[in-house]
């Protein structure tokens, strides 16, 4: 059968382009904040997971943090008790954090180590309870309603993370922590992504969610920005609602060291690579 050289070409053209971020990235600490939103599927996941390892391969130290909001709300419908949120964050009380636990910390982290196992790589999965890594606290909302077992980051303890890196682990991270007394938080998938990334001194972070990036007021993706540029976004309405979180662990992540941080569609086939390895990039980049 004769070779389809265009093919053949155009994946040489692919390999060439890529090459220079392969360099640029190998040895590097990333890390992929996995949102629920974009693991809808079997076929979802499985495109993310090829991702992962093709980056642990290269050389790359790619940590998955994950969140699971559709999943934990699918859950708790099935028991016929309702989701409720205030500024974008759930009401997490005792019968829902039990949820919480059995969701992240079980059958949503183990079916994305499971596809990063069956793409080739070796991946652990991790709460914030092993091996002491999150720290949390209470969030306290001022002059705002009570949110039960929802938690702020502490401090970040990141040994286990270090030695699973050292060893060709890829860490799969659920964003829960636990309190002075043991007592387990739900915590923001983006924040802990962040804060880790911060403690980590991570060369980029990666938070892939449900839109395109940061768009401007005509609806435009705006894909390289500084951190000047985001503040006046933010002062002047455009970024504004649910992406303020998002931003801002972007942000703080920028300032506490991390060379970028990226905001891409998740739901895009192979959006990682496409960040990473092409000249273009996707979504929105934010740098110091």
């Amino acid at each position: 059968m004769p070779i389809d050289l265009s093919n053949a070409q155009t994946t040489a053209r692919v390999l060439t382009e890529a090459l220079p971020y392969i360099r640029r990235f190998s040895g590097k600490t990333l890390v992929v904040k996995y949102g629920g939103n974009a693991m809808k599927g079997d076929d979802m996941i499985a495109s993310f997971a090829r991702d992962i390892v093709l980056m642990n391969k290269v050389g790359m130290h790619p940590i998955v943090v994950h969140g699971g909001g559709p999943q934990i709300g699918a859950h708790l419908d099935k028991l016929g008790k309702s989701s409720r949120f205030v500024d974008g964050m759930r009401v997490t009380d005792d019968e829902t954090m039990d949820v919480v636990e059995m969701m992240l910390g079980g059958l949503v982290n183990k079916a994305i180590v499971s596809a990063i196992n069956q793409a080739g790589g070796q991946a652990v999965g991790l709460s914030g309870k092993d091996g002491g890594l999150i720290r949390a606290k209470k969030l306290v909302v001022p002059g705002g309603e009570d949110l039960g077992q929802v938690g702020d980051v502490e401090a970040i303890d990141p040994r286990v993370v270090k030695h699973l890196e050292a060893g060709g682990f890829i860490p799969v991270i659920a964003p829960i922590g636990f309190g002075a007394q043991g007592e387990a938080f739900n915590i923001n998938a983006d924040l802990v992504a962040g804060k880790l990334a911060s403690v980590l001194q991570a060369e980029k972070l990666m938070l892939l969610t449900n839109i395109p990036g940061v768009m401007d007021k005509a609806g435009n993706v705006l894909t390289g920005l500084t951190v000047q540029q985001v503040q006046g976004l933010i002062a002047d309405g455009t970024i504004y609602g649910g992406m303020l979180p998002k931003i801002q662990c972007a942000l703080d992540a920028v300032a506490s060291g991390v060379k970028s941080a990226v905001i891409i569609d998740g739901r895009t086939d192979h959006s990682v690579l496409l960040e990473l390895f092409t000249n273009e990039g996707i979504g929105t980049l934010i740098r110091g």
